[in-house]
């Protein structure tokens, strides 16, 4: 079971992704929705992962990827992206996540994506 944080600007997203992760026991320790809230909230709860979307106001997700790594190397981030995002998910991979989940979220996806980062 997992501690995680999950970004993304839209709600309605952010409820599908929780309810995936807590159908498989995983805690959600909080959400925000743009990548600042994303970085403050990183720091204050120390979350096991990270699901983060890509395209967000006030800072992006590419942008938080790289501000969460810097108070934590060992961060273990996953990318939420829409299709027709690859430039910015391989821009997010050399930034330091380290997995990739593509909108709209299919369930054994995800889990396979959470498995892979917690290993």
């Amino acid at each position: 079971m997992a501690r995680i944080l999950i970004v993304d600007d839209a709600k309605f997203m952010r409820m599908t992704l929780a309810n995936i992760l807590k159908k498989a026991n995983h805690e959600v320790i909080g959400e925000a929705e743009n990548g600042k809230e994303a970085v403050e909230l990183y720091v204050e709860l120390k979350p096991d992962v990270v699901t983060l979307d890509i395209t967000m106001p006030i800072m992006s997700g590419l942008e938080a990827v790289k501000e969460i790594k810097l108070h934590d190397p060992d961060a273990k981030i996953i990318m939420c992206s829409a299709m027709g995002q690859q430039k910015m998910v391989v821009e997010a991979i050399e930034a330091g996540a380290l997995d990739f989940i593509v909108k709209p979220f299919d369930e054994s996806r995800v889990m396979e994506a959470i498995q892979r980062v917690l290993q």
